[in-house]
């Protein structure tokens, strides 16, 4: 049977961090409300998967708490999409081991990478 890992990054606001995502095209897969309130999410991008759980705290200037990495295609279109509706901490870019990336900044400040092999 082949193993998955799904990350679970704790969050401050669950429903307005699912929220977000969703605002640059993840999909909720599901979600668990507690006294009314959402308190963890499950969330998809293409084939990646990721959960997130209340009880955490925003990244600040001087410590990040989380990274997610994502594997995507055509990672210069996707920059095209996202560029003017994110904080973006690192434009296009190809990388000494063989990915073109970019980086955002989630609402909670975390960052996200989305990398795409080089062709050599």
């Amino acid at each position: 049977m082949p193993q998955k890992v799904v990350p679970m990054i704790h969050v401050p606001d669950v429903g307005a961090t699912a929220k977000w995502y969703m605002s640059i095209g993840f999909k909720l897969l599901r979600q668990n409300e507690e006294d009314g309130d959402l308190n963890w999410a499950s969330m998809s991008f293409g084939d990646s998967e990721v959960m997130f759980q209340s009880g955490g705290k925003p990244s600040t200037n001087f410590r990040r708490e989380f990274d997610l990495y994502l594997f995507v295609e055509n990672i210069d279109d996707l920059y095209q999409r996202f560029k003017d509706r994110v904080e973006v901490v690192e434009e296009p870019h190809d990388t000494f081991y063989a990915m073109r990336e970019f980086i955002i900044r989630d609402i909670n400040r975390f960052w996200i990478t989305f990398g795409q092999p080089v062709q050599t």
